[in-house]
């Protein structure tokens, strides 16, 4: 079967147009139902399966969505690579808002969110040295080329709790550390994306200066939501130009084969309650 792609689209992206809508995917997971229901497409003939991470009316606040529900029914869905699209505070004078950013780091500083499949009796220690696939990555960094956006490549995302903004000393510690952008969404979703063997890579889109920066006004909703438009209009443009260009891509990178040496179990060995959450992830072993 072809692999598809999955969007996970953030704030402001909650629907794409101009694709060829397949079918509505009415999803539950061991873990509950993802945030919304999957759209299955066709784009430039390819299939693409689409998610909006808020909800398609931006109800679900970024501490509260069901991350492993969101990768479990990715998975179910057939996606192999995860396109995430997200929108992020900048902590460095040259990323502007408006700009894009292709992250290759990042540093979590979520808590008492859900971050593993893998809660035993099953273990599994994957590796995040490299969080992001850099096949989708380059691929992804062509399109923003073609589109002519101002496109920052690599660079350190901190992700924050939320759902409230930095305060002004959290904002300047994290520029004190190297950290480029700042959001609220791509930790544990990039953990979640390893441990099921997807291809995952992050489209940040720049949207405001958090609140270090003393020459600009503090981050507000306002003022996000207005250049948070003009970023969506751009990305959805650069999404067609990916997909346009873009070849269907075989089952050969190594982030697709990430569980083949980080299970610690005899999967034979374990009984129905112990496989059931996480038969998707496992069933190539079984």
């Amino acid at each position: 079967m072809q692999q598809r792609i999955g969007i996970i689209g953030g704030s402001g992206l909650y629907h794409i147009e101009g694709v060829e809508i397949i079918d509505e995917l009415i999803i539950d997971t061991p873990y509950g139902k993802p945030s919304d229901n999957l759209t299955l497409a066709r784009v430039h003939g390819q299939e693409v399966v689409f998610l909006p991470r808020h909800g398609k009316k931006h109800s679900i606040p970024p501490h509260q969505i069901n991350y492993r529900a969101n990768i479990y029914a990715m998975k179910l869905a057939a996606v192999s690579q995860l396109i995430s699209i997200s929108a992020v505070g900048s902590l460095k004078e040259d990323i502007a808002p408006g700009d894009f950013v292709l992250p290759d780091q990042f540093v979590d500083r979520t808590h008492s969110r859900a971050s593993t499949f893998f809660d035993g009796p099953v273990v599994a220690h994957v590796s995040m040295a490299d969080p992001i696939c850099g096949c989708l990555q380059s691929r992804l960094r062509q399109a923003c080329q073609q589109q002519g956006l101002k496109t920052h490549n690599n660079g350190n995302y901190l992700v924050m709790q939320g759902p409230q903004f930095s305060t002004r000393a959290e904002s300047k510690l994290y520029r004190s550390w190297g950290m480029d952008v700042i959001g609220m969404t791509n930790m544990p979703e990039a953990k979640l994306a390893r441990e099921a063997e997807m291809c995952y890579a992050t489209v940040a889109m720049c949207t405001d200066y958090d609140c270090w920066h003393e020459n600009e006004a503090d981050v507000s909703v306002a003022s996000v939501i207005e250049v948070m438009q003009e970023n969506v209009k751009q990305a959805k443009s650069m999404l067609q130009l990916f997909f346009a260009h873009d070849k269907p891509q075989q089952n050969t990178c190594s982030c697709q084969n990430t569980l083949e040496h980080s299970i610690f179990a005899d999967l034979k060995a374990q009984d129905d309650q112990a496989l059931r959450p996480i038969y998707a992830l496992v069933e190539r072993f079984l």
